[in-house]
């Protein structure tokens, strides 16, 4: 019988840099100011990055208005929070509602963006830094939108054309010069169509009926183009939730204001048994302690039969994971040196060249640039929590697991997939050992503890699909004891060279040993769960989140976010994956 404490928590350095969490947070914070300023309204602030009046969520509005698009830089956000108080200050909610395409999605959007364009216009000359962000918001949204892929299809390409024709004509302003040639042929087309529409567009700019009247008919016209120009290659980036062409990159829209709806919250209370002992979680015996590679223990057969049933359910979801891929990278990925390009007209001196000067003075190209390119220095594990109430999920979270592992390897990630269980009902062996020990007061945890290995390190995507399918097994799923299971993915994360480790726990509940429970009280395992995310968080080492199955987390979880999976697996439970590693999450 042997008895283990937990480790007192490591202070971080007081002269530490600020998490990006909380550096996020202070830029809502500064931003939700400059909105209520701006808008002269009183209650609005951000919440998991979404803009609230009271408890109410506000609409995005427009597309490069939406939390989708993750900037790190304050000009961006401070762009996106001007443009939602311009909104609110300058557009009339139930005359723009009037005027709005009632069924056609894509003309919505386009309405949309219209009228955010057109407010966005009325910002006076004295203003100009708050034109410069709203300038900088939409640029950054436009190439976003170009390097995502979608301006390689045809319909992707029109529409993005017929968007920086609106913004160019509304705004006064050039369209976004990276991309100018590539609308060209367009632009052209486009012209001849929207030409009357663009021309009245910029003078009804201050009378929003007036406006509103021919920003529809432009919509509609954009519109009923692009469903002539439908493709089967164009149709693979929509999805179920978005309007049309925009799905694929996040343009869906909130087009009616709405109560935010939150999950259920997890509750706990201080554990009297964990205080009497001073605060020292206890385990009453490892000896029946294991860690299991899951490919072991399911037969080859019944794994190809699993993994064939999780690959029909991937193919019917319609995820894309190239395009997840992409955006992983976008949010995990940052430039690093690659080498030179020579021969340039500017940048650093190229020593190699400067003999070229001597013979050939008119010669310009004598300088090299640096060349940089994505690199994702990162290591992602996924922890699942295989107590029995998750079989209900199971298909939902293995789809998750296994595309965002297959996207992760794509963009440069390393990633695990890991879960925890116990290896018995109600104690199993430690718990008869305990009876034979004669009952002791208080023996800590009362149970044989399982750490399974879905998906190491190590292993490929493509070698491991097989083992991740081995989630079908009903009999894996029993109790849960979370605190030591995240302690462990810690660790695995702290042997990696990487230097940023994601761990990101998915469970439906609190912990729970029924034999654990009533040997010590109901809430031992929740509080020694909150002293290890406690600590770990302290560290810094590794950054610790979770999603909550139907359940809010925060309780636990600094950094949690709530999943539907009522309707199953698809686009909206990957856009709140996202959000967890973009930082946009509930607190």
């Amino acid at each position: 019988m042997t008895a283990h404490t937990t480790p007192s928590a490591t202070e971080p350095a007081p002269d530490a840099p600020p998490s990006r969490e909380r550096r996020q947070q202070h830029i809502e914070e500064l931003c939700a100011a400059a909105i209520r300023a701006l808008a002269g309204q009183g209650d609005l602030h951000f919440r998991g990055g979404r803009l609230h009046r009271g408890a109410q969520r506000l609409p995005a509005y427009a597309p490069h208005l939406h939390p989708s698009l993750e900037h790190d830089d304050f000009a961006s956000f401070r762009g996106a929070a001007d443009g939602l108080a311009l909104r609110l200050a300058h557009s009339d909610a139930a005359l723009h509602q009037q005027l709005r395409p009632a069924d056609d999605e894509t003309a919505r959007m386009l309405f949309e963006l219209m009228e955010q364009l057109r407010v966005e216009s009325q910002v006076p000359a004295h203003l100009a830094g708050v034109r410069h962000n709203l300038a900088h918001r939409f640029e950054a949204w436009s190439l976003a939108y170009h390097h995502s892929g979608l301006t390689d299809t045809e319909r992707g390409l029109w529409l993005y054309a017929a968007i920086q024709m609106v913004y160019s004509r509304v705004l006064g302003a050039g369209a976004v010069e990276a991309t100018e040639d590539l609308i060209e042929t367009p632009r052209g087309h486009l012209t001849a169509l929207i030409g009357h529409e663009l021309y009245a567009l910029r003078h009804a700019r201050g009378d929003q009926a007036a406006y509103g009247r021919v920003a529809c008919a432009l919509a509609e016209k954009v519109s009923g183009l692009l469903r002539t120009l439908a493709s089967p290659t164009d149709q693979q980036i929509e999805t179920a939730e978005a309007p049309a062409v925009a799905g694929s990159f996040n343009l869906w829209l909130d087009f009616d204001e709405e109560t935010e709806q939150h999950a259920p919250s997890a509750t706990t209370e201080r554990s009297n048994a964990l205080h009497e002992a001073g605060g020292a979680y206890r385990v009453f015996t490892t000896a029946y302690d294991r860690e299991l590679r899951v490919d072991t223990l399911v037969r080859p057969a019944l794994l190809r039969e699993y993994r064939e049933r999780l690959d029909r359910a991937i193919a019917d979801s319609g995820i894309n994971p190239a395009r997840l891929a992409r955006q992983l990278q976008a949010l995990l990925a940052e430039p690093v040196h690659d080498g030179w390009d020579g021969a340039q007209e500017e940048g650093r001196i190229d020593g190699a060249r400067l003999a070229q000067l001597i013979s050939t003075p008119s010669e310009r190209r004598l300088f090299r640039a640096d060349r940089t390119a994505p690199a994702a220095h990162t290591a992602l594990s996924f922890l699942l929590d295989c107590s029995g109430s998750m079989k209900q999920h199971i298909e939902a979270v293995a789809m998750l697991v296994d595309v965002m592992a297959r996207a992760l390897e794509r963009a440069g990630v390393v990633s695990e997939i890991l879960g925890f269980t116990t290896g018995a009902w109600d104690g199993g062996r430690a718990r008869r050992d305990w009876q034979r020990a004669g009952q002791p007061r208080h023996p800590g945890r009362l149970n044989e503890r399982c750490h399974l290995v879905f998906k190491d390190a190590e292993t490929p995507w493509g070698r491991a699909r097989p083992a991740i399918a081995g989630l079908f097994k009903a009999d894996l799923f029993r109790e849960g004891i979370d605190g030591e299971a995240v302690d462990w993915a810690c660790e695995r994360l702290l042997a990696r060279p990487e230097p940023r480790r994601i761990l990101i726990v998915l469970s439906d509940g609190c912990p729970m040993d029924g034999a654990t429970a009533r040997a010590n009280d109901p809430t031992y395992l929740d509080q020694h769960l909150q002293d290890v995310v406690r600590r770990r968080e302290a560290q810094g080492a590794v950054e610790v989140c979770a999603l909550g199955v139907g359940l809010d987390l925060s309780v636990f979880y600094g950094r949690s976010q709530a999943l539907d999976l009522t309707q199953g697996f698809g686009s909206a439970v990957l856009r709140d994956v996202l959000d967890l590693l973009a930082g946009r999450h509930r607190r």
